[in-house]
């Protein structure tokens, strides 16, 4: 195997633009760059909050570890579609093995009245925060989308994200014995 990644300091983005996998150069603020930073980040955000599970010890905790690394491996696919337009890497089986893990939390969940305040364990709260990044790489995709066409599937698995990482706060939650914290509305 070479090495792809031999030099980092090449000095050809100092003047505001990047490179594409396919070779074509565009601005930093260009919505395809705005979405793959976005992704870059929330992959970043599920990064830390990986680190933090494995210290947690039960074959539920090993469970979500092996979903949130093929979720990282997904985004890295979904960066090289947004890198090389055109080009697909996604396979719809991640959307599967994700709807299959919310459906199983929610089956250990009670269900929701209110809406929930995002907290409880230092875990729980890292998957709101992959959660809200989870929305805004949504709304980049989204932006990119109404300029240039991009595949459903990235938009699917984004939009699925977010839903994952909200019950998946909750469970974490519940596997540390914490309630969720219900909104109160503010007195006027």
């Amino acid at each position: 195997m070479t090495n792809r990644l031999s030099t980092i300091v090449t000095k050809t983005g100092d003047t505001g633009t990047t490179g594409l996998a396919d070779g074509q150069r565009l601005p930093k603020s260009h919505p395809r760059i705005c979405a793959i930073g976005e992704v870059d980040e929330l992959n970043s955000h599920i990064g830390l909050l990986i680190s933090q599970l494995q210290h947690m010890n039960s074959n539920e905790i090993e469970q979500h570890l092996g979903l949130l690394s093929s979720i990282q491996h997904a985004l890295f696919d979904l960066g090289s579609e947004l890198a090389i337009p055109g080009y697909n890497a996604l396979s719809e089986s991640i959307l599967t093995k994700i709807e299959q893990s919310i459906e199983s939390m929610l089956e250990q969940l009670p269900p929701l009245k209110e809406f929930i305040l995002p907290g409880g364990t230092q875990e729980a709260s890292q998957s709101h925060i992959c959660r809200s990044v989870s929305r805004r790489s949504e709304r980049a995709l989204v932006a990119l989308n109404n300029e240039e066409p991009i595949s459903d599937l990235s938009m699917q698995l984004v939009n699925r994200l977010s839903d994952y990482f909200f019950v998946l706060a909750r469970e974490l939650n519940r596997l540390a014995k914490r309630t969720d914290i219900f909104w109160q509305k503010s007195e006027q």
